[in-house]
């Protein structure tokens, strides 16, 4: 598949600077060890049945990224909440190496469900569910046919479609921003609905709002090569306010706070995966909106599920219409976005739900 295909690409360009790290990985792997979890379960005191061991293995944006990871792990933490016999733990991964030794060491564990966060995992994990088919394994932002494999994948277009349209019609300056941690498909699917929103906004005013960091004709625009790297983040963004933008949607993770950070009254953020409002709270006032992925309900409907012993192997992709994608509260933007936009922007989310407006990307999981 095209995806696949990609996430090679972008581990093979990636390979070399996690060598070292990847051999150590690799070596911890061949002699069985399990993965050294860096929290103990939270499901607090178990009642009367089995334990429910739910596994997480990070991707390398790490458990406290505010945005992906994060959301994976609290999703987890919601189902020990709701059920006291699952018991969450997770791994980190420092590197793309660590992926497959750290999901070999979870299934050597038994561990009742691994979470794979993340479609960079998505070869591995393909690799070591078809190794051990008697345990249950989900993953996030990838589709596995396996019938140990539960897919979580998230239409974030239609969000960002929505955010798009809000950031073009706030902006003071008719330039808007967007940039990724990497280019993969989980990441450009945000770019991708973002620049279609503007678009949309400039039909139906007449407009001429431009987006700087993605061309979405061509598939190409500005990346930091990094979830991690605040510094980055924020280069990337004063480089874009250089150029007039108002509002930057970062798509990178814990990159991204380097852009929360460097705000200051200069421009506005749209963030994304979860409420950033929630999940970096120091920065509130500069979050116009999020683009919000469901991640937390999605994963912890399948500990739920898994635990309870329902199948689970016919996936999950969330759309506008199942709020598995939303766009958050304007938080302290809300008296200053405009009460006739709010409401353009909440009958365009109708309209989209409807099939009235098509949003479309080449990045959109299959929704059938």
């Amino acid at each position: 598949m095209g995806r696949e295909n990609v996430l090679r690409q972008v581990r093979g360009m990636r390979i070399v600077a996690v060598a070292a790290v990847g051999s150590l990985a690799l070596a911890a792997a061949g002699c069985g060890k399990p993965p050294k979890d860096e929290t103990p379960g939270s499901g607090g005191s178990a009642t009367a049945g089995k334990d429910f061991s739910a596994c997480m293995v990070t991707d390398t944006g790490g458990i406290d990224d505010r945005s992906f990871n994060a959301s994976a792990w609290k999703g987890l933490q919601d189902a020990a909440k709701e059920n006291k016999n699952i018991k969450p733990k997770y791994v980190p991964s420092k590197a793309e190496a660590d992926y497959e030794p750290n999901l070999t060491a979870y299934a050597q564990q038994k561990c009742d469900l691994v979470v794979a966060v993340g479609g960079l995992m998505a070869d591995a994990t393909k690799k070591v569910a078809t190794a051990n088919p008697n345990v249950k394994f989900a993953i996030v932002d990838s589709k596995i046919d396996l019938p140990n494999v539960y897919s979580l994948q998230f239409d974030t277009a239609q969000a960002g479609f929505l955010a798009g349209y809000l950031a073009a019609g706030t902006s003071k300056t008719g330039k808007v921003a967007t940039y990724g941690g990497l280019k993969i498909p989980p990441v450009t699917i945000f770019m991708d609905g973002f620049a279609d929103g503007v678009a949309q906004y400039n039909q139906v005013k007449g407009k001429t709002v431009a987006v700087l960091g993605w061309d979405k004709k061509a598939q190409n625009g500005t990346f930091a090569e990094s979830f991690t790297d605040q510094n980055k983040g924020k280069a990337i963004s004063d480089n874009f306010v250089a150029q007039g933008a108002d509002v930057i949607m970062p798509v990178a993770g814990g990159t991204g706070i380097g852009t929360a950070s460097a705000a200051a009254g200069k421009y506005s953020v749209v963030w994304v995966d979860t409420d950033g409002c929630e999940s970096a709270q120091q920065f509130c006032s500069t979050f116009l909106t999020t683009v919000v992925k469901g991640i937390p309900t999605a994963v912890k409907q399948a500990a739920l599920d898994t635990a309870a012993g329902k199948p689970a192997t016919t996936g999950f992709v969330g759309t506008l219409e199942n709020n598995g994608v939303s766009i958050a509260p304007y938080h302290e933007f809300d008296s200053k976005v405009p009460a006739d936009l709010k409401a353009e922007i909440d009958k365009l989310k109708q309209d989209i739900i409807s099939g009235t407006v098509k949003v479309t990307s080449p990045n959109q999981p299959a929704t059938k």
